[in-house]
């Protein structure tokens, strides 16, 4: 158990036939007791100063993982955030082709359709002009006969009656 000023100030000393001066060892105390109470506040203080500086430490190791934790949520939200942002990347692209893809297809369909309306068209013109054709031979056949020639010459009489 460490001493305390009180118990250097209260110690008694046995005496002897050639001891010591009693005044010069009652200075010599009072020194100590001086000393030893100047070297406790000390230590007080330093405990003192070491405790505010520990709580310091302990704030600063707090902060300093509080900021780690940060960094490592935000570096996690970062990546989270990149993957996310390539995949609907992807998806926009997948869905882009796919558009793409349907729009080629539907143009395709299209130029397959009209090539067939033509083609049907030209069909349906060369029948046209064919029957045209016919029928135009067909009057003219019937214009040529001699039926014609007589048909007009009894008009002819017929009116002049």
């Amino acid at each position: 158990m460490p001493l305390t000023p009180l118990d250097i100030h209260n110690k008694e000393f046995a005496r002897r036939l050639r001891g010591y001066d009693e005044d010069e060892v009652n200075e010599f105390l009072d020194q100590v007791i001086k000393d030893y109470e100047s070297v406790i506040r000390e230590n007080k203080e330093l405990q003192n100063q070491l405790l505010s500086i520990q709580e310091r430490l302990d704030h600063f190791v707090n902060i300093e993982e509080t900021l780690s934790k940060t960094i490592i949520v935000a570096q996690e939200a970062a990546d989270e955030l990149k993957n996310n942002s390539k995949k609907e990347s992807q998806l926009i692209l997948k869905e882009a082709e796919k558009n793409a893809d349907r729009i080629i297809n539907e143009a395709l369909s299209k130029s397959r359709k009209i090539s067939i309306e033509t083609e049907e068209l030209r069909k349906q013109a060369s029948i046209y002009r064919t029957r045209f054709r016919t029928l135009l031979e067909a009057q003219l056949e019937l214009l040529s006969q001699d039926d014609w020639n007589a048909l007009e010459s009894r008009e002819i009489t017929e009116n002049a009656f």
